[in-house]
């Protein structure tokens, strides 16, 4: 069911582009020697661009004297402009935004290449295509637009039974051009600029070097990801209550700012909130400072994973087994649980039911496992 107008006119357009297209882009003619422009796309939230930055490090590996072009979400990019693995970053404004302008300018690269990790459809393929690259990659390779890429056996998602964790996945795309990798790590670098910046803000928040900073990661892209605010208010109190030298910090987008600080305020007046105060570009640098955090599914937990500190995952509608901590496992817990409405409606979730069976027991608990029992903060 297409959903925008220009969808329709869209597909009909890449159909009879294909069909007038006499350039040899099957796989059976790629030549790995004359690859010298590559695009690599993972243009949707952070938590997606993290989780493609192993394959990313893959394909600099292979292609060592390539020009990599990264296609990101405009809205995150920031992050992960000092990636050492790219050379460039186009942005992707979302949806049909600026769509056009964005084809004239990936067609300045004359990619010999596209490799699509993560990409929303039904612009993530079109305008790879557009671009002009003849040979394009991605897994799955099922969808309506499977007529464009390059590897043309269909291999559609895994079965429920058989998990793939999204590192794999995006890992399986750079596979199908040659590049190789055991190391399943993320890349996020952090500057030591920010560093300094993030010191001078939880310095001027009353920060003391023997404080042990817990990070509350109390908000999610979708309803159905975030836990209770009373239940967070809970496990910041038993918390304090239990490691005297313990500040909890708050972390949010600037949208979520009100919510955050009205939930801090219940919590205690020692509560920093960073929602709106700490730019994007520094989280990493933030989270970095935490002995632990506590978030559901969200892109704050995988910098926090990324950058080697510890996290209690909270998931019900999402699977860990496909988004959660996939190595370091000893210095995380996932508190997993299922849905428990049938059909689940995810991210159309007005009230996160199957949330309620993550107590704040047993948090308290993991929390007091990854910092060590009889430790006192």
């Amino acid at each position: 069911m297409r959903l925008h107008p220009v969808d329709g006119i869209l597909y009909l357009s890449m159909r009879l582009l294909k069909a007038f297209d006499r350039r040899k882009t099957s796989l059976k003619c790629f030549d790995p020697d004359k690859v010298r422009n590559i695009l690599v796309v993972s243009s949707t939230a952070i938590g997606d661009t993290l989780l493609s930055t192993p394959a990313i490090k893959a394909v600099r590996e292979r292609y060592p004297d390539a020009k990599i072009i990264a296609h990101f979400n405009n809205a995150n990019m920031e992050m992960f402009e000092n990636n050492p693995h790219i050379d460039g970053i186009i942005p992707y404004y979302g949806g049909y935004k600026k769509f056009f302008k964005t084809v004239r300018e990936l067609r300045k690269h004359k990619f010999d290449l596209v490799l699509i990790f993560h990409g929303n459809e039904p612009q993530a393929t079109p305008m790879a295509y557009l671009a002009g690259a003849h040979f394009i990659v991605k897994l799955p390779n099922t969808s309506e637009y499977s007529f464009l890429l390059s590897n043309t056996t269909p291999r559609p998602p895994p079965p429920t039974s058989e998990f793939v964790h999204g590192i794999e996945q995006r890992l399986k795309v750079a596979a199908i051009v040659g590049c190789s990798s055991k190391d399943k790590r993320m890349v996020l670098p952090v500057e030591a600029e920010d560093e300094e910046a993030v010191s001078k803000f939880l310095n001027e928040q009353g920060v003391k070097d023997a404080d042990a900073l817990v990070g509350f990661q109390v908000g999610a892209s979708t309803i159905s990801r975030i836990w209770f605010a009373d239940r967070f208010i809970e496990l910041g109190k038993r918390l304090i209550a239990a490691y005297p030298m313990t500040k909890i910090v708050i972390t949010g987008s600037p949208a979520e700012g009100d919510y955050c600080e009205r939930l801090g305020k219940e919590i205690g007046d020692e509560i920093i909130v960073s929602a709106g105060k700490i730019p994007l570009k520094q989280m990493p640098a933030l989270v970095k400072r935490f002995k632990v955090l506590i978030t559901g599914d969200t892109g704050i937990m995988h910098i926090a994973i990324a950058v080697g500190i510890s996290v209690v995952a909270l998931y019900a509608v999402a699977d860990y087994r496909i988004t959660g901590p996939y190595y370091d496992q000893e210095k995380h817990r996932v508190i997993q649980k299922w849905k428990t409405c049938d059909p689940c409606v995810s991210k159309k979730c007005e009230y996160q039911k199957c949330m309620e069976n993550i107590s704040v027991d047993e948090v308290f608990d993991a929390v007091t496992d990854v910092i060590g029992v009889g430790v006192k903060l």
